[in-house]
């Protein structure tokens, strides 16, 4: 894993700033850079895993899923995939 901080197994815990996990921190500090490249035309999801993957230890499925989680799309009403309790 170029550029990362070793194993990963804290790459999925959420902060408790804001409860974003690093894995979803760097999906968004990735697909800011390169909208700001590509003068805010949209980001094909190949080119931000490409990025995402230089920093951190995921799939493709998992970006997907993190992807859908953050927009919203393709997610089931009630299923954000965190406890609500």
């Amino acid at each position: 894993m170029a550029g990362g901080t070793g194993s990963g197994k804290w790459d999925r815990l959420p902060d408790v700033r804001d409860g974003l996990t690093r894995i979803e921190r760097v999906v968004l500090w990735q697909l800011h850079e390169l909208q700001k490249e590509r003068r805010g035309r949209n980001v094909p999801t190949a080119m931000l895993y490409g990025r995402v993957v230089e920093h951190v230890d995921i799939s493709v499925d998992e970006l997907q899923a993190v992807l859908q989680r953050q927009t919203g799309v393709g997610a089931m009403p009630g299923s954000s995939g965190r406890d609500e309790g």
